[in-house]
């Protein structure tokens, strides 16, 4: 295992809710976030989070129905998805980096989990 290690995936119905966990010992000062990668696709945004939980950013996709946060002691953190859809289907991976919330958007972050699978039926 590396240092992020997520859990929480399973597969639900649509409609159904989903709270994946990213347990992150010693990354309090990270800002940290949530993407996803469906088969066949590239791995995609999801949400991010800042180092003190004060700023959020979420793809448009999942605004409204998935909730990004976290707790520092100990540091882990969270993505509630509600009213999942079978195209949120896809593995899950936590990422952690130094810069900002919003940087971690777009740009490679310092640490990946290994991913979770999510996966919704229809």
């Amino acid at each position: 295992q590396g240092p992020l290690v997520e859990s929480g995936g399973g597969v639900v119905p649509a409609g159904d809710s989903l709270r994946l966990s990213c347990a992150a010992s010693g990354f309090s000062n990270y800002a940290m976030g949530w993407f996803r990668q469906a088969p066949g696709k590239e791995r995609e945004f999801v949400a991010t989070i800042s180092a003190i939980g004060e700023h959020t950013y979420y793809a448009d996709s999942v605004k409204g129905r998935f909730t990004v946060s976290r707790d520092n002691s100990p540091n882990t953190a969270y993505l509630q998805m509600n009213s999942l859809k079978s195209a949120d289907t896809a593995v899950y991976y936590c990422a952690a980096t130094l810069a900002s919330a919003y940087y971690l958007r777009t740009e490679e972050p310092e640490y990946w989990g290994q991913g979770t699978q999510v996966t919704v039926s229809s």
